[in-house]
């Protein structure tokens, strides 16, 4: 696997789930890029090193990624995610750091190295992969699959009425992803959204003792106050976790496969993921993406409970 992020609150704990497969002997995380949307690149390289120091995860290059996106002004997501990525938690600088090559580079050169065996894993905005892909115009070719978490289809958008954020920090770079033919797995906020956790499933994990839940709960307490404000009550969504999840264990999800394609001109649709949902012959020519329309709930919280536990 090689995980292309933008290490935020969400992205930590999707983190620890994949290090605690990795030191179980599960999966193989080749290398980590990062990119701008929850926070600058660079600081989320430095939080996805603490969080490899803090689990014991070693010799897992991270490259530092795009700092702003294709055609337009970077944005981040501080509010949600705190200045720092962490929820404010200003930790230490991790003894590691950043791999001297960009993510994009890491990209092409891992895909090379290990041809049609890398699941792609981007939880983030896609610039880094849009990048790679005009980089290496092969890469579909190398990549056994790439899984997305962006997109929302018949749910709002969490950024504009009508866009998920990752998408919309880039939709040129994500059009040029969804257009490229790899076989696509996207987890859009239709299968994100209802796996909410709530006051249960946050009390089960406050009373674990290990330093990995302590962690989770210190992060996700400013996560928690920024979503309850929206949900109307205590919780949140760990939106990037479940795109991992479905990553390691396909059967958790439901699908549909239609061809998907990214507004970019809209004035109010910007970055809005589209997709046919007509029961006509299909159209279009691009590839099929094969689109989460729902999950295993119950099975995904209990899974990431007890990793984090």
């Amino acid at each position: 696997m090689l995980l292309d992020c933008d290490t935020g609150i969400d992205d930590a704990v999707t983190l620890l789930y994949l290090a605690s497969l990795v030191k179980a002997g599960e999966a193989e995380l080749v290398g980590v890029g990062t990119v701008h949307g929850n926070v600058d690149p660079a600081t989320g390289a430095l939080n996805t090193l603490r969080i490899f120091e803090m689990t014991g995860i070693e010799n897992v290059p991270v490259a530092v990624g795009a700092g702003r996106p294709m055609a337009q002004d970077v944005h981040f997501a501080h509010d949600w995610h705190g200045t720092d990525g962490l929820g404010e938690t200003h930790l230490p600088v991790p003894a590691a750091t950043p791999d001297g090559i960009s993510a994009p580079e890491q990209i092409v050169r891992l895909a090379k190295a290990h041809p049609g065996e890398l699941t792609l894993v981007a939880i983030g905005p896609l610039t880094n992969l849009g990048i790679a892909l005009l980089l290496e115009p092969e890469l579909p070719e190398l990549l056994r699959e790439v899984v997305i978490m962006g997109g929302a289809f018949d749910h709002p958008g969490n950024i504009t009425a009508h866009a998920e954020a990752n998408i919309w920090h880039d939709p040129e770079a994500a059009d040029l992803v969804f257009a490229a033919d790899w076989p696509i797995v996207l987890v859009p906020l239709d299968a994100t959204h209802p796996t909410a956790v709530g006051d249960e499933w946050l009390n089960r994990l406050a009373q674990g003792e290990s330093d990995v839940a302590r962690f989770a709960v210190r992060i996700l307490e400013f996560y928690v106050n920024a979503y309850t404000a929206t949900m109307k009550r205590r919780g949140c969504i760990i939106h990037d976790a479940l795109a991992a999840m479905i990553a390691v264990d396909p059967s958790l999800g439901r699908y549909e496969e239609r061809p998907v394609r990214v507004e970019l001109r809209g004035e109010l649709t910007r970055g809005a993921t589209m997709w046919d949902a007509r029961s006509l012959p299909a159209e279009d020519a691009r590839r099929t993406v094969k689109v989460v329309v729902g999950s295993d709930v119950t099975s995904f919280q209990e899974r990431l409970l007890a990793t984090l536990l």
